[in-house]
């Protein structure tokens, strides 16, 4: 009877109630104070690609298993054989303040059954890179998945060799969840593939966190940020264990 019991309950604990699937990404505009998230469509291509040549060694492409690219047309024929699929679904990255495209990113293994979708393709310009348009565009894709779509859970994976990504999905706040050794080769070097995540229970904490750090009077006149991100979360984490 015990054992049965014990079995009720985990089943119960695990039970997720009227669970009925999320939705796949549709062609909504994610719009936000610094940037807008955009369908990737080809009127963007040669945005990105002058904003891409600016990265003179090609760094923004050594841990993705395509770039660089000599030309704008060998760009072009990439990007129509990659980029217009339901799975990934790209994004285009576009400054608000002068409305050019300056990053991309994506939604890929896009589970709606499991409610699970993975953000990938991540490739920001140095127009883009640290600057507050980044963090914004991460959490308008985070936010679409979780708050319109519907997902439990969303992943973040690259390469272990790349520690600035690493550092980038814990600032954003995703939970590391292990290496898989020797997931694939890229560009004929092995790949340990490190796994990161969100889950729909962290979501608010994360959410709230995101707020406060975008909000104007986060930052100087300057344009520098008093608290960062991470140190928001924490707040937070700190005052619901402390039950505040």
């Amino acid at each position: 009877m015990t054992q049965n019991n014990d079995i009720t309950t985990s089943m119960s604990q695990r039970a997720v109630p009227d669970w009925q699937g999320a939705r796949r990404p549709d062609h909504a505009v994610l719009a936000g104070d610094y940037c807008q998230v955009e369908p990737l469509t080809r009127a963007h291509f040669p945005d990105l690609f002058r904003a891409f040549a600016a990265d003179s060694d090609g760094a923004i492409w050594r841990y993705l298993p395509y770039g660089p690219f000599a030309d704008e047309a060998a760009f072009v024929r990439w990007a129509d054989d990659t980029c217009f699929l339901a799975d990934p679904f790209f994004y285009a990255i576009i400054d608000r303040t002068n409305g050019q495209a300056v990053g991309m990113a994506s939604y890929l293994r896009i589970n709606p059954k499991a409610g699970s979708i993975e953000v990938g393709h991540i490739n920001f310009a140095p127009a883009l890179q640290r600057r507050v348009a980044a963090t914004e565009a991460m959490f308008l894709m985070m936010r679409n998945a979780f708050d319109t779509l519907g997902y439990r859970r969303y992943e973040w994976k690259c390469d272990d060799a790349n520690g600035r990504s690493k550092a980038a999905a814990s600032r954003l706040g995703f939970s590391a969840e292990g290496v898989f050794r020797q997931a694939s080769v890229n560009k004929g070097l092995n790949r340990d593939t490190a796994w990161f995540s969100i889950i729909d229970s962290e979501w608010p904490d994360r959410r709230d966190a995101f707020q406060t750090w975008l909000a104007a009077d986060n930052f100087d006149a300057h344009g520098q940020q008093k608290q960062p991100l991470a140190s928001l979360r924490q707040d937070r984490s700190d005052l619901t264990r402390s039950g505040r």
